[in-house]
């Protein structure tokens, strides 16, 4: 999204520029591929299932890693190492919500009755973050207080979608066929949903960083509007971006972004709807639709 950080937009304002451009429909079977390879995918040359194999090999190596070695590197040792994967499978169910320490915690540790100290539990979360493992998304904080009582909730994240879907033991034929496989705990809607989300915020987080932009997410505290990607300048200026697992968007679905441009004015350059749908082009209400597969400098 670096360009569309730029003054003039170019790539989303300029219309006639997107007239043929269109990319490959962003499919379940092709999404929950990219969710569930993420920037561990291997490479071309390799037949699908040796591939998901590899994959999985290496992500497991990955976690295991985290686990058994890295902590320990960091000056935290790890008694349980069970209690840290169970942590790292609530983060991982969470992906793309702002789901309470005590929502977490409920989840990390059902079915114990003797719960750890929270001094433990903070502990794993902060040394996940310093590891990069565990990457939440700060909330949006306002323009220039114009915006009150928004919610200060982090949106959890981890570095990459694919290793919530490996912590969670969803494969990509699994996220198709039962978009909500075994006990999904503290959140709502589908994983691939929220691994979709997880997949456009770390694209976005990485072209908005390479632009100077920093990026949060919005939400009131009654959840009455919530826009899923806030990318801000550093003159205040802002892109909005919602995410949508549809190839289609309607009125619906850029109710929030209206919502926002509405108290923003022109300090909101563009709003835009990610989808996976097979081309760009902008509404007759200047919400601009863009397919995930487009999503680049």
């Amino acid at each position: 999204m670096a360009m569309a950080l730029d003054l003039d937009l170019a790539q989303i304002r300029d219309t006639t520029r997107w007239h043929d451009k269109r990319a490959t429909e962003f499919l379940p079977p092709h999404l929950s591929s990219c969710a569930t390879g993420g920037a561990f995918a291997t490479g071309p040359g390799i037949d699908e299932a040796s591939e998901a194999a590899l994959n999985r090999d290496v992500l497991d190596g990955y976690l295991e890693a985290v686990v058994e070695h890295d902590f320990a590197e960091l000056g935290h040792i790890v008694r349980r190492p069970e209690s840290l994967r169970a942590w790292l499978t609530a983060f991982a169910a969470a992906t793309s919500t702002t789901a309470s320490y005590n929502s977490l915690l409920d989840a990390a540790t059902a079915g114990q009755s003797d719960k750890p100290a929270k001094t433990t539990t903070i502990a794993y979360r902060d040394t996940l973050a310093r590891m990069w493992v565990l990457d939440e998304l700060p909330a949006w904080t306002g323009s220039r207080n114009r915006l009150l009582s928004l919610s200060q909730a982090p949106k959890h994240h981890l570095a990459d979608p694919a290793l919530a879907a490996r912590i969670l033991g969803a494969d990509a034929r699994a996220l198709v066929a039962t978009p909500r496989p075994g006990s999904s705990g503290p959140r709502e809607g589908t994983l691939l949903g929220a691994l979709f989300e997880s997949l456009v915020t770390l694209c976005v987080r990485v072209h908005a960083d390479a632009a100077g932009g920093r990026v949060s997410h919005l939400r009131t505290p009654r959840g009455d509007h919530e826009i899923d990607l806030v990318v801000t300048r550093d003159d205040g200026a802002v892109l909005a971006l919602e995410v949508k697992l549809a190839p289609t968007v309607d009125d619906h679905d850029v109710a929030h972004l209206r919502w926002l441009r509405d108290r923003l004015g022109d300090e909101l350059l563009d709003a835009v709807v990610v989808t996976t749908g097979p081309g760009a082009y902008r509404r007759d209400d200047g919400i601009a639709v863009v397919p995930a597969a487009l999503l680049g400098p």
